[in-house]
Parts: C-alpha cells; sequence; structure tokens
C-alpha cells in the first residue's frame, strides 16, 4: 500500500493516477521536431500555419482546462477523465488518417480539448488522495512524469521524422497507458474522491483561514489564487522565450539548425529534474527555494542575454530549466490549498493552470509588440535580455515577499517533527 497522509491507496491506484501525466504536456510541443518534415510534404504550407499547430492546442486547452476544474466539483470525476482519454487516443489514431495541414490543426484541436479535460486531473487526483509533506512530493513526480513524457516524446518525434510523416503522431497513442489502467482509478476512497465541501476548521490540509479583509469568492481565497496565477504565467512567459526565440537568435549567427533541438532539450531535461527530488531539494533550500529558483533563471536569461555562445546557452537553458522546474510542483501544492475545502481543490489547481497556458500563446505578442515598439528588430537577443531585466526585478520581490503566501515554502515540509499546534495534518496511518 501507498502511503499518503490519508487513507492509503494501493500501488495499482497510485499508477493510474500517475499515467495521467504522461499526456498533459504533449499537445502542440511534441510534435515541434517534424515541423520541417510537414513543410516537404506540404510544400504550400505558409509558415503561419506550421505555427498554428504547435499554438491552437495550447490555446484551445485554456477554456477545457476551465470546463475540467468546474466539472470536478461534480460526482462524475472519473467520467471526464475517461472522455478525456477516449478523446485524446481517438485524436492520436485520427493523425494517421490525415492528408493535409488543414485537417492536422482541426485534429491537434481536438487533441487540446481532451488534454484541456486531463490536465487538472493530473494534480487534482493527487492532491484528493494525499497530504501534507506526502503531497508535495507527489506534485513533484508528476512534474518530472510529465516533462519527461515530453523529452522522451521530442526524441521519438525527431527519430520516426525520417520515415514515414504519419509514424511521429504515433507517441499520441501513450494514452493508451492511462487507458489501460483507468480501471484502477474507481479504487480511490469515495470519501478522498468526492470530500464535502466543508468549512476551513474542519478541513486541515488546506490553507490557513482568510486573513482579516482577505476576499473569498466561490470557495477560494482570491488574493493567494491571483498571486499563484502571476507567479505562474510570469515565469513561464520569463523562461518560454528560451525555445521560442532561440532559433532565431542561431539563425541570425549561421550556426547549426541542430543547436536549438540541443538547447530545447537541455531546457526540457533540467525542467523534469527537481520533480523527482523535490522534497530533497526543498529540506536543502528551506525557506529560501523561491528566491533560488528566481536567481537561477535570472543567471540562465543572462547567460543568453550578454554571453550567447553555443556552449552558454546550452549552460543558460540548464539554470532556467531547473529553476521553472523546481518552481512547478511547489505552485501546484499551493494552488491544492487556495480553496476553504479539499472538494475544491481540483478548481483552484484548473485555474493556476490556466494561465501557464495563457502565458504560452501571448509571449510572442508580447515580445513582438515590444520589440516593435523600441525599434529592436535587429536585436537576436532582445527577448532575452527582457526577460533577464523582468526575472531580476521578480528575485528581488521574491525576496522581499518571502514570507507571503506565493513565495513561501511550509515549514513541515523541511522539518522533521510537526509542532503539534501547527494544525497540521495528523500523522500518516500506519502500513496496511
Amino acid at each position: 500500500m501507498i502511503q499518503t497522509g490519508k487513507a492509503p491507496i494501493s500501488l495499482m491506484t497510485f499508477c493510474a493516477i500517475l499515467s495521467i501525466s504522461l499526456l498533459v504536456n504533449l499537445p502542440g510541443l511534441a510534435v515541434t521536431p517534424m515541423l520541417g518534415t510537414l513543410s516537404e510534404v506540404f510544400p504550400k504550407t505558409t509558415q503561419l500555419e506550421k505555427q498554428m499547430l504547435t499554438v491552437l492546442p495550447n490555446l484551445v486547452i485554456i477554456p477545457f482546462v476551465l470546463l475540467s476544474g468546474k466539472l470536478s466539483l461534480s460526482r462524475h470525476k472519473i467520467g471526464v477523465i475517461m472522455a478525456g482519454l477516449l478523446i485524446f487516443m481517438a485524436c492520436g489514431m485520427a493523425y494517421f488518417f490525415s492528408d493535409s495541414m488543414m485537417m492536422l490543426i482541426v485534429v491537434s484541436c481536438l487533441l487540446g480539448g481532451g488534454a484541456g479535460l486531463l490536465i487538472p486531473f493530473s494534480q487534482g487526483l493527487i492532491s484528493d488522495t494525499f497530504a501534507g509533506k506526502y503531497r508535495m512530493e507527489k506534485m513533484g513526480l508528476v512534474s518530472g512524469i510529465s516533462n519527461t513524457s515530453l523529452v522522451a516524446a521530442t526524441f521519438v518525434v525527431g527519430w520516426l521524422s525520417h520515415g514515414n510523416w504519419h509514424l511521429p503522431f504515433a507517441v499520441y497513442l501513450i494514452a493508451v497507458i492511462p487507458l489501460a489502467l483507468s480501471f484502477w482509478l474507481k479504487k480511490i476512497p469515495r470519501n478522498e474522491l468526492l470530500p464535502p465541501m466543508a468549512s476551513p476548521s474542519s478541513s486541515p490540509d488546506v490553507a490557513a483561514p482568510a486573513a482579516t479583509g482577505e476576499k473569498v469568492a466561490g470557495g477560494l481565497y482570491i488574493g493567494r489564487l491571483s498571486a499563484l496565477m502571476g507567479v505562474y504565467a510570469f515565469i513561464t512567459f520569463a523562461t518560454i522565450v528560451l525555445s521560442l526565440y532561440c532559433p532565431f537568435l542561431i539563425e541570425k549567427k549561421d550556426w547549426s539548425p541542430s543547436l536549438t533541438g540541443t538547447i530545447t532539450s537541455i531546457f526540457f531535461l533540467f525542467i523534469l529534474i527537481p520533480g523527482y527530488a523535490i522534497s530533497w531539494i526543498v529540506k536543502i533550500l528551506k525557506k529560501w527555494t523561491f528566491i533560488f529558483s528566481a536567481l537561477i533563471m535570472t543567471a540562465g536569461l543572462a547567460l543568453f542575454a550578454f554571453l550567447p555562445l553555443s556552449w552558454s546557452m546550452c549552460v543558460g537553458a540548464a539554470f532556467a530549466g531547473f529553476g521553472y522546474g523546481l518552481c512547478q510542483p511547489l505552485i501546484y501544492d499551493k494552488a491544492s490549498r487556495t480553496s476553504i475545502s479539499q472538494g475544491k481543490s481540483t478548481l483552484a489547481i484548473a485555474i493556476v493552470l490556466s494561465a501557464n497556458y495563457i502565458a504560452i500563446v501571448l509571449t510572442p505578442f508580447i515580445i513582438d509588440g515590444l520589440r516593435s515598439l523600441l525599434h529592436a528588430h535587429g536585436n537576436g537577443t532582445f527577448a532575452f535580455i527582457v526577460c533577464f531585466i523582468l526575472l531580476a526585478a521578480y528575485t528581488v520581490m521574491a525576496f522581499l515577499f518571502r514570507n507571503t503566501f506565493a513565495f513561501a515554502v511550509n515549514k513541515s515540509y523541511y522539518q522533521d517533527k510537526q509542532p503539534s499546534s501547527s494544525g497540521q495534518q495528523p500523522a500518516p496511518a500506519k502500513k496496511s
């Protein structure tokens, strides 16, 4: 049995929950290595159409993530998950019958809808079934698995793109794994899967009660939720420029296009590493965790902005990826504690996750708008300089507000013993 800080669950149920994470990062990003191949298959394809193939799925994900969060309040959570898995699997098979760029774009949008239904539950089920340090560790595992899946998928897509052009889309058929394991989701204790919409005092694993004057609406702490959304959207914006604008910088310097793939792979590889060791890292960094992540992301963008050499950009991608990956599971964990009851934690997670996808979609418009405004079209490092300046300011803010909900780390996560009066959850049940 797997200890959760609540009722223990079986190993197969735990694997079923984790398997959903295999899919959440794949729409759009997984097929980027084969865009060059599609240009050969469809020679009349415009640059805009190729961008739509990667951007539109992330745009479609946003409303479906919010819809999924709303549906999580119903008694049909497993049904919503099954619907998302079936849509994802059907789209994975539909790619093999698509023979035009327009059909590929339509299928990709449908795939984004299916993924949007699943994304909140990849963390929401962890929030439902785990508590305290157990939950933070498993949030890290979810983050690590989802990013590992993306790194592996981009490698497989690049390898398969040299054969039949339909073959790379086979990476989406990985949905067969969570589908096969979905039966064990029904083994989640019903009182954990559908907790009552309780008051804060009867739910020890949510955030502390609202402070004087703090706004609560729809069962959510608005101030805390807004702060998390701002932090997540900003760090996504400030680091995703590496994969969006690195190709243009490399092209401007007449370097090998393969360097783009190397830098992107390093970036996503280092995003996944902290997820597997989040508990250990937090025990070392303690309350300085968010400040350290801000510093290392700033250092990574500085290398791109002021020392744009092949080796330094690889190091910069590693720094930025590690800092971003360190924040992800902590933000997911905090999001689950912005509701007044455990019953609305998935909705809170869905709202925070939507900020991530909004940032991905808006980043090119923001950077290109600033470039036009400042007449910096000839500057290949413009995007990195802007994000370095913003990250430096963010680092100062993280230090100044280090004791606020958005940047603080729960002491119980790095202290071996929890004070009995701290209001934390009771010790986990013994293994049965």
